[in-house]
């Protein structure tokens, strides 16, 4: 098979040159279904923006939302991390609201990397990521995130929280709203969803106080075109918003025993790929760039729940290659005790307005280098 063609998905949101009419007419069915999703996005916004809705002030407590305009793969979970990381190196006490995307419980959660974890079903993938990697920081995972920055302030004494995919979450007041955005695909086709990637329209953005830019190329002043001809990523009506631009890379293996290894332990090894993402094609991008042979990949919808016949077909995959299987960190936290897998750990360097950063954060610049 192909391993390194995006998906049927990524070809439609994200297409590398303008699309032809012949296309656009066998797409015009969910063009008009993204119509009716977007009348009711901007039904739902004016109301907030009339002040017909209001969002709800947590007074004492920083918010910093960190969300997007895509729908999965822009790289919000390596941001959240990273700002997690800076505000408990400046000694803030932190916390992170989070809805707990596909998790099959609706009790309101909360529990900290350094204790007992829940379950993945109990808290769904991105919490249990974000404590493993934060273990002093506090999740709470719950749909009414508004609850959940009361209990952060008056139950654990919370000073700073971070509202993970917050941008549409708009009942909770916030600080500041930070936005990611991949400047390899921007926005995609400028769809709103089924048609295209976009959960608001491309104008919401000027609600954004601050953009992080996911980059591969740190020295640019700008959002450039994606590669190959894409379109361009500029962003309308915000061209005054302040930027962070932020490089993304590995920055280890991790063995399925939890040890660390560097990025070139499995150079010129054969690998099966396999993973739950919105945007797969990136990550066999960052296989390749570790010089690993992709041998094979299986790839499911974002977030997907592996079922115990589909890891056995990988494990038979596998064998059949001859490659070891290979992961994200967060699709790792779906699999069950003693499959065998290698995870890439991705880190962030934030390469182009650090300034902007602390100051969201709320931070000098001396403490958030402690």
């Amino acid at each position: 098979m192909k391993t390194d063609s995006p998906t049927a998905i990524e070809r439609v949101f994200y297409p590398p040159s303008p699309e032809p009419w012949s296309r656009r007419m066998v797409l015009s069915p969910l063009t008009a279904l993204s119509w009716t999703y977007a009348a009711a996005v901007h039904l739902r916004g004016a109301l907030y923006d009339l002040g017909v809705l209001r969002a709800e002030r947590v007074e004492g407590l920083r918010v910093v939302s960190v969300g997007n305009l895509n729908v999965g793969g822009t790289g919000k979970t390596p941001a959240v991390l990273h700002l997690a990381e800076l505000l408990v190196r400046a000694g803030r006490k932190v916390g992170i609201l989070t809805r707990g995307y596909g998790r099959r419980s609706t009790e309101a959660l909360t529990f900290v990397g350094a204790e007992s974890l829940p379950s993945v079903e109990e808290a769904g993938d991105e919490p249990l990521l974000l404590a493993s990697r934060c273990p002093s920081v506090r999740l709470f995972v719950s749909a009414d995130r508004v609850a959940s920055a009361y209990r952060a302030r008056d139950e654990y004494g919370l000073d700073t929280v971070l509202l993970d995919d917050g941008f549409q979450h708009r009942r909770l007041a916030r600080d500041e709203d930070l936005v990611v955005v991949d400047e390899a695909v921007g926005l995609g086709n400028g769809h709103m969803l089924p048609r295209g990637p976009l959960r608001e329209p491309a104008s919401s953005m000027k609600r954004a106080t601050l953009l992080w830019v996911r980059t591969s190329t740190p020295t640019a002043s700008d959002v450039q075109a994606a590669p190959g001809g894409g379109l361009e990523v500029r962003v309308p009506m915000g061209q005054g918003i302040p930027r962070v631009r932020a490089r993304y890379g590995p920055s280890a293996w991790v063995d399925p025993e939890g040890r660390l290894h560097p990025t070139d332990a499995l150079r010129g090894q054969g690998v099966l790929a396999l993973a739950g993402l919105g945007r797969p094609g990136g990550f066999l991008k960052t296989l390749k760039s570790l010089g690993v042979e992709v041998l094979d990949a299986a790839l499911y919808p974002d977030h997907h729940r592996f079922t115990a016949e589909e890891l056995r077909d990988v494990e038979a995959r596998a064998a059949r290659c001859g490659g070891r299987v290979v992961t994200t960190e967060k699709d790792a936290v779906r699999l069950p005790p003693g499959f065998a897998a290698w995870k890439v750990r991705l880190g962030v360097e934030v390469v182009e307005g650090e300034g902007h950063l602390h100051r969201a954060l709320g931070l000098s610049a001396a403490s958030a280098d402690l």
